[in-house]
This record gives C-alpha cells, sequence and structure tokens, in this order.
C-alpha cells in the first residue's frame, strides 16, 4: 500500500524562512571566506611591504669622497708584482691601509678615518690593481662609508654624528650608490663589504647536487612502484614509508645526514656536495610521490593503444606514459627543490651554520646557503646588517618565485590534454 504524501508548500511561510536560512548561511560562508582571503593578503602585504622597505636600502651604499696622493705619498711596491698571486699580500705589506687613512684624515678632518669603512682600503688596492698608473698621480677615491655613517646618511641622524654627515653632504663629499660589492662578495664582518655571492652560490651548487640525485632516482622509482612493481604487502610497506618519509621533520634528514654522509663516509663537512645529498633525501619522497600521481593520471587508453600496435612495456613507459606524465613530473620536482632551497634546519647539523668568508669555489669546499646566510646577518649586533638581511630575504624570494614562474612555464608548455 503506497503511502501518500502532501506536496510541499514552497510558498508557505515555514519553507520560505527555511530558504532564507540558507542563503543567509552561504552569504555568511562566502563573507566568511572572502574575510580570510583578505586577511592573508593583507599580512603577505604587510610582509612585503616591510622587506622591500628595509631591503631596498640595502642593494645602494654610501661613498665618502677621499683624494689620495700617491705622488706625495708613495707606495712602495714593485709595480711589476701588481699582477702576481700575491699582490694582495705585497700592497697589504707596503703599507696601503696606513695611507688611505691619513688621506681620509686630511681630507675629512679629525678622526676623518673612521668615517670610511675599516675595509675601504681594499677598495683602493683593487683599483692599484687594475691601473697602476694611479700609483704617479693624485686620484679621488669614492670609499665605502663606515656603517654609522651610511646609516645615518640614509636615515638621518641627530648628534654629532648627524652634523657631520650633514656637513659632508653639504660639502658633496658624500655620495649613493649601488652596492656592488652586495653582489660580489661573501660574508664578512664589515656590512660596507659584506655581499650575497657566496650564499648565492653555495645554494646554486646545493641545489643542482640534490636535482641531479633526487630527480632520475625519484623518477625510477616512481615508474617502478606504478608500472612494475607486484601488488603484495612488501609493496605497500614501501608505499607507505614513501608517504612517511614525505612529513619526516627536515631536521631529522640533517641528523641521518650528520651520522651517515659525514660521521661514516668522511666527506667534507659543510659543503655543498653534503648539502645536496641532505636535501636529495628530504626530498625525493617528495618527488616520488608527486611523479606518481602523474603517472597514474595519464589514461589506461594510452598503454593498451601502444600495446595494441605491438609496443613493448619498456615502449609503452618511455615513449607514451612518461612524456606525457613529465609535465607533472616536473612541477612537483621544481616545488620540491624550491622548499629545499628555503630549508635551514638540516643544513644547521651538517656545519653550514659557520662564517665563510669566501666565495666556494668547488662543491667540496666551504660553503654556506642563502637561508643560512639570512640567520646568520640577523644575529649580528651591528645595525648595518639590517638592512643587508632584509636584502638577501629579497634576493631568496625572487629565486623562490623565479623556480615556481618555471614549475609554471614547464606544465604549461608540456602539457597535453586528452
Amino acid at each position: 500500500m503506497n503511502r501518500q504524501t502532501a506536496p510541499t508548500d514552497w510558498k508557505g511561510a515555514a519553507m520560505q524562512k527555511r530558504i532564507a536560512g540558507r542563503y543567509a548561511a552561504e552569504r555568511r560562508f562566502k563573507a566568511i571566506g572572502l574575510g580570510a582571503v583578505l586577511l592573508s593578503g593583507a599580512f603577505l602585504a604587510f610582509l612585503l611591504f616591510v622587506m622591500v622597505g628595509n631591503g631596498l636600502r640595502g642593494f645602494t651604499y654610501t661613498n665618502v669622497e677621499v683624494p689620495i696622493d700617491f705622488a706625495a705619498m708613495p707606495l712602495t711596491v714593485d709595480a711589476s708584482r701588481l699582477g702576481d698571486a700575491d699582490a694582495d699580500r705585497a700592497i697589504a705589506n707596503a703599507g696601503l691601509a696606513d695611507i688611505v687613512a691619513f688621506a681620509a684624515d686630511e681630507a675629512l678632518g679629525a678622526d676623518g678615518s673612521k668615517l670610511i669603512s675599516e675595509n675601504a682600503w681594499k677598495e683602493v688596492r683593487t683599483a692599484i690593481k687594475d691601473d697602476p698608473a694611479l700609483l704617479k698621480d693624485k686620484t679621488v677615491f669614492h670609499l665605502p662609508a663606515a656603517s654609522e655613517v651610511d646609516i645615518a646618511a640614509k636615515q638621518g641622524a641627530k648628534g654629532a654624528l648627524g652634523a657631520r654627515v650633514d656637513a659632508l653632504e653639504t660639502d658633496g663629499k658624500l655620495s649613493t650608490g649601488i652596492h656592488w660589492s652586495f653582489f660580489k662578495n661573501a660574508d664578512a664582518t664589515d656590512p660596507a663589504v659584506a655581499g650575497i655571492w657566496g650564499a648565492l652560490k653555495g645554494s646554486v651548487l646545493t641545489i643542482f647536487i640534490a636535482f641531479l640525485i633526487a630527480f632520475p632516482t625519484g623518477v625510477l622509482a616512481a615508474l617502478y612502484l606504478e608500472e612494475y612493481a607486484p601488488k603484495n604487502r612488501w609493496t605497500d610497506l614501501i608505499e607507505v614509508s614513501i608517504n612517511n618519509l614525505a612529513a619526516v621533520p627536515s631536521i631529522i634528514f640533517g641528523l641521518l645526514a650528520l651520522a651517515v654522509f659525514i660521521n661514516w663516509f668522511g666527506l667534507c663537512q659543510a659543503s655543498a656536495l653534503v648539502g645536496g645529498l641532505t636535501l636529495a633525501l628530504m626530498t625525493m619522497p617528495v618527488i616520488v610521490i608527486a611523479s606518481r600521481n602523474a603517472i597514474k593520471a595519464v589514461p589506461p587508453s594510452i598503454r593498451d593503444a601502444a600495446l595494441g600496435v605491438g609496443a613493448s612495456p619498456v615502449q609503452v613507459v618511455f615513449h607514451h606514459v612518461l612524456p606525457l606524465a613529465l609535465p607533472g613530473i616536473l612541477t612537483g620536482t621544481i616545488i620540491g627543490m624550491a622548499r629545499a632551497l628555503g630549508e635551514t634546519a638540516p643544513l644547521l647539523l651538517i656545519g653550514m651554520r659557520a662564517f665563510i668568508g669566501d666565495v666556494p669555489g668547488g662543491v667540496c669546499s666551504p660553503s654556506t646557503v642563502l637561508p643560512m646566510q639570512i640567520f646568520l646577518w640577523s644575529d649580528e649586533v651591528d645595525r648595518g646588517f639590517v638592512e643587508k638581511t632584509s636584502a638577501a630575504i629579497i634576493v631568496l624570494l625572487i629565486v623562490l618565485l623565479s623556480m615556481n614562474a618555471l614549475a609554471i612555464y614547464f606544465r604549461n608548455k608540456f602539457e597535453k590534454r586528452w
């Protein structure tokens, strides 16, 4: 016996009240979602405003005009040695630092040498090596200012220092220009000569090694697990282990690298080689998971069609499945590498937090990376490193955004629709 039900009264007061309640709930949900987006955007805008505001000043530096008359204060160094490997030592032993300090005192007044960087004489040394003819004449050099003078010139200062800086600006002896040393030098204790190039080169070498190891290994592991591995409990155990490894805190990989690569194999500590191996261990599970998802997304009809025309299983994989899955694999790999580029914790444990004053010459040379350089500069007492820290963060963000843009480019370039 069928039970008869009354038709819904859509125009009744009760039903209209329920419909109004649903629409109100939908409006509240949209408003909350929009509020979350706006709040996130506000936090991001505030971060970028603070970073760019402080960081842009880090790309410039104040220079002080100092004339040096080498004819009156001769530098007793053999001009034929200026092209030798020990030219830096010969010039230093000849007393160039004292000559520069004396010239600054004469040109800028009492304690004038304290207005320029303690490493300013190295700029003069470089100029002399490039043009030995300077030793015979009077030349006006624009030398980097001391850190407190640079800050006072950019942000203003009160008291005796502020008055001294104002007087120099009035006399036209101060100028501000692009801080090329920031892009060419490695780390230093003086913010006037500290640079980002050493950390940037270390990051590039480290990521390159991590990519060389993690990408082929991760893609081949994904191909085997997805296309050839039998479905049994051992395969399930490997899959669960890979998924768990992708969620392990990165500092655990640092401990593993310290125990295996440094203590067991005796590889060079604080080098791009060990750093790259560590980041490869950390990134490989992410690449395997991303590659497996991309391979799964290839329709089975592609495989069936290839087998139907006589292709072998290996030809099916490498001629059809892998090219079609390549956009997803590359996207996952580049995003994983970008995450590895910003990692700090695992590299702390393998010694990459040490002060490295030279640009790394190879994968086994002592080196550091951009996140570690930012961490070290943020801990410096000198106020000049505040701007350097923000500028280094901007460089790191540009590198990360470039890698993400590269991932989008590869995805769009090789993407195929079926």
